[in-house]
């Protein structure tokens, strides 16, 4: 994606926030245990927060959590529902903390957005020597058939290769390291996924694929036209035409080490 695109993209979710706290799922918590089981403290920023799906787990789990959004749209509603947890303005280019103040940064559905020859040395630098760098996808499971077929006709805008296990791996790889000639800050990556799910209904599906970057910045007739294809889709399925459902998912975890 281009740097242009990518910002498009990146800064697409604020108009959706209210949605998006609404819609989105939470993270499997054995995936955040697994992301954090090397740190050296509860120390944990939550970078790119969004409306703090990620930060609700963390907290429930004890970690020491600051959160950190660059949306203002995505903060207040952070702010709303978590109003204990001190949450900043900022972004992984730009972080508002000190030196080696943090043990552990997590990004959950985030960091393909960092443009890591920034945003690399300044996670370095707010974590303690040793410090955990995790990036957190939430994928559908198209082991699955009807949410392989679901993924098929979304098309890539709406469920793309990072969405689903069979390519998430790839596409994240390589995610904690800049694309430039800048030196990498990490270590080797480890990757693990944990099995998850979300309670949905077709429309209420329908609403989540709809806070989706790539289908934020369709132009409304095309949004709509790959809504309704969706909508129609989840109808005809024995699985999701009729109430709630368990749309089959897992968290996927990428961990490295601070050098």
């Amino acid at each position: 994606m281009a740097q242009d695109e990518r910002l498009l993209h990146a800064s697409s979710f604020g108009a959706a926030a209210v949605a998006y706290a609404q819609h989105r799922p939470d993270y499997a918590h054995a995936a955040v245990r697994w992301a954090l089981e090397p740190a050296l403290g509860p120390r944990v920023l939550d970078l790119g927060a969004g409306t703090g799906k990620l930060t609700a787990t963390l907290v429930a789990l004890g970690a020491e959590v600051i959160a950190l959004e660059p949306d203002p749209a995505m903060l207040t509603e952070l702010r709303r529902s978590l109003p204990a947890v001190r949450a900043l303005p900022g972004s992984a280019e730009a972080i508002p903390l000190p030196d080696a103040s943090v043990d552990a940064v997590l990004a959950g559905n985030a960091m393909h957005w960092f443009d890591m020859a920034v945003a690399g040395p300044e996670i370095a630098r707010v974590l303690a020597p040793s410090g955990i760098l995790a990036g957190l996808w939430n994928v559908m499971d198209d082991q699955v058939e009807w949410v392989a077929w679901l993924a098929r006709i979304s098309g890539s805008a709406a469920i793309g290769p990072r969405d689903t296990p069979t390519s998430w791996r790839a596409e994240t790889a390589n995610m904690h390291l800049p694309q430039t000639g800048v030196a990498a800050r990490f270590g080797s990556p480890e990757q693990a996924e944990f099995p998850h799910g979300q309670r949905r209904t077709a429309d209420t599906l329908v609403a989540t694929i709809a806070t989706r970057a790539g289908v934020l910045v369709m132009p409304e007739q095309e949004q709509q036209a790959t809504l309704g294809r969706i909508r129609a889709f989840l109808a005809s399925r024995p699985e999701t035409a009729h109430g709630e459902f368990t749309l089959p998912m897992l968290t996927g975890v990428l961990r490295v080490r601070r050098l």
